[in-house]
Order: C-alpha cells, then sequence, then structure tokens
C-alpha cells in the first residue's frame, strides 16, 4: 500500500476539485491519503511569486478554467463572494480536529472544502466560520499556539521538501503538483517503468536560464 501525502490549501480551487477526484483517479489501487494543510501563501511568498488570483488576467482565466473543469467533471463549484480571502481559520480548524500530530480526516477537509466551493458565499464570514466550528466539533483551540506552531511547521517542512504550490501530491520522494497531474500520480503508483528512467531523473537536471543565441 503507498501513502500519498495531500498538501492542501483551502483557498485553491484546484485543491477543491483534486480533493474530489482523488477517489476516481486511483480507483482500484491500494493505498492511503494523509491531507496536510498548508498555507500557500506563505509557499509564493518564499519564492517570490504573486498568487493567481492576485494577476488580473490570470485571475479571469483560473475562474473559468476551474468552473469548465468542474463542469466536465460533473462537480458543482460556485465561487465564493471574495476571492482570494484569509484561508488561515479553515487551515487552523482542520489542524484543530485532531490530536496533536495528527491530520484531518477526510471528512473534515470535505466539510472544509465545501463550506469555500459549493456554497457561493464568503469562505470567512464570521457567523459562517462559528457554525462550521461547530459542526465539526474541534478537540483543540484552532486559534491555539499550538496548533497555529503546526500549521506554520507543516508549511516550512513543505517547503524544505520541494512543494512550491497546491495541490501537490507526494509519494516517497516523488511530487505530483496540480490537479492536472492525477492521471501521472496513477501511472506512478501503478509501477509505470518511466519514473525509473533518465527522462525523470534529467529533467531536474535542465538548464536554468540557458538561452542560444542565432546568426
Amino acid at each position: 500500500m503507498k501513502r500519498i501525502t495531500f498538501y492542501f490549501d483551502v483557498v485553491s480551487p484546484y485543491c477543491w476539485l483534486a480533493f474530489e477526484r482523488l477517489p476516481v483517479a486511483l480507483q482500484g489501487i491500494s493505498h492511503e491519503v494523509e491531507y496536510q494543510p498548508v498555507l500557500f501563501g506563505a509557499m509564493l511568498k518564499r519564492h517570490g511569486q504573486l498568487g493567481p488570483a492576485e494577476i488580473a488576467p490570470k485571475r479571469a482565466w483560473t475562474y473559468r478554467h476551474v468552473l469548465w473543469l468542474a463542469r466536465r467533471h460533473g462537480l458543482t463549484l460556485r465561487l465564493p463572494a471574495a476571492h482570494p480571502f484569509n484561508p488561515l481559520p479553515l487551515l487552523r480548524l482542520a489542524l484543530a480536529c485532531g490530536e496533536p500530530g495528527t491530520l484531518p480526516n477526510r471528512h473534515v477537509c470535505e466539510t472544509l472544502f465545501r463550506h469555500v466551493w459549493t456554497t457561493g458565499d464568503n469562505a470567512d464570514d464570521p457567523q459562517r466560520l462559528e457554525a462550521l466550528a461547530q459542526a465539526l466539533a474541534p478537540r483543540r483551540d484552532p486559534q491555539g499556539e499550538d496548533v497555529k506552531t503546526e500549521l506554520r511547521a507543516a508549511t516550512e517542512d513543505a517547503v524544505r521538501r520541494g512543494v512550491f504550490g497546491v495541490p501537490t501530491f507526494a509519494v516517497d520522494d516523488r511530487l505530483f503538483w496540480g490537479f492536472d497531474a492525477l492521471d501521472m500520480l496513477r501511472a506512478c503508483l501503478q509501477g509505470d517503468p518511466w519514473f525509473d528512467s533518465e527522462d525523470w531523473h534529467a529533467a531536474a537536471r535542465w538548464p536554468r536560464g540557458a538561452s542560444r543565441r542565432e546568426g
């Protein structure tokens, strides 16, 4: 049985799409999924990047793209009333639903994702957050220092591991980024020999910033 770590931030619609489609993508494969909340904004800051929703043309494309993807896969997506929003309360709530050192289960993650991506309401509305917390009944205080520390540490550990965006799926020492990497993830878990080929390893050694002058 292969163990998959699913790095996610509820602020990303691609994470929601990947979460919903993961059971289908991995049907028939013996596996276990660990759902690891991380703060996407901190990853962007670490790499000196803006988020997709912070670049106007990219924001419009992203919203159109995820709406199309949801429709194509038979999912009902309703964009939240405001986006991007601060996902920290939701990520901390996810961790607070378990004991120290444990990760949220699929039910908790599903509840959080659907809170954001299926209602069309403000994801960070205080009354909605309060109702969500009551429904999930966390075992710890989501605002406790232990929970905050866990989220920071998880994000830093993910960056050290090479995670630069969400969703990312980690299997052993291999990382698969994005909703469109689900087929690639499945192939790896099925033992496709390409993942031990020179192509896989050579890609990491490809020259950065190289250019060829002609004439």
